[in-house]
């Protein structure tokens, strides 16, 4: 059977994994890498811990990131994840992203959510003290989120480049090679195990069955030559 892409947001993992996978692509924290950990998945996992539980560290360090590597995001994928969590201020942190990056990006405007709701602060209290005292961090000002200026440091040190992350990371390898795409993505899951059936091709790189098996002659049909 081929497989299904399912709409629910995956589950969080636990806190030291967590940042193995942060350490993974690229996030500069105490920790030893998860060997080409998700990207999309790690991404959302640390909007969590910043919009839901006030970890301004990771939140910071998220955004940097996003400022260096976005071009390299699989961008369908997500769009997908962001629209299928409950939590409406991990939603916003991404509308914001997006009339940030979007500028630049147009791919990432799909993350733009409209709603009638009034702009939501990132700070439970005293955000509008520190405004009129700092001003707003220029990345998100007019957007869905209202940041103070210096609540989240912007470090180009606090994560990898872009020359490092491709040596580390094979999927981010092959997304700078092939472009930020679902072939790249299953071409990933190939090069780890090329023996494996199309359906848990697809299943592996949460993508249709249509692409995986594309992708998957294309892989096999360069390896036999």
């Amino acid at each position: 059977m081929a497989f299904k892409r399912t709409s629910h947001p995956p589950e969080r993992p636990a806190p030291a994994e967590l940042t193995a996978r942060m350490v993974g692509i690229g996030m500069n924290f105490a920790g030893v890498p998860q060997a080409d950990a998700d990207i999309e998945t790690t991404l959302l996992f640390a909007t969590e811990l910043g919009m839901l539980e006030g970890d301004l560290r990771t939140l910071s360090v998220l955004t940097t990131w996003l400022g260096i590597h976005h071009a390299h995001v699989n961008a369908d994928r997500l769009v997908r994840l962001v629209a299928a969590h409950p939590e409406a201020r991990v939603r916003d942190y991404w509308s914001a992203i997006a009339s940030w990056l979007g500028k630049k990006d147009r791919r990432l405007l799909r993350l733009a959510t409209r709603s009638s709701r009034t702009r939501v602060d990132l700070l439970p209290v005293g955000t509008d003290f520190q405004i009129s005292r700092r001003g707003e961090d220029e990345r998100f000002s007019g957007s869905r989120l209202r940041v103070p200026q210096g609540t989240l440091r912007d470090r180009a040190e606090d994560v990898v480049t872009p020359e490092v992350l491709v040596k580390r990371h094979a999927g981010y390898r092959n997304r700078v090679h092939m472009g930020p795409t679902w072939r790249a993505d299953v071409w990933t899951v190939l090069e780890r195990a090329p023996d494996l059936s199309v359906a848990e091709v697809a299943r592996r790189a949460s993508c249709s069955f249509a692409t995986a098996w594309q992708a998957a002659q294309d892989f096999r049909l360069l390896r036999s030559a």
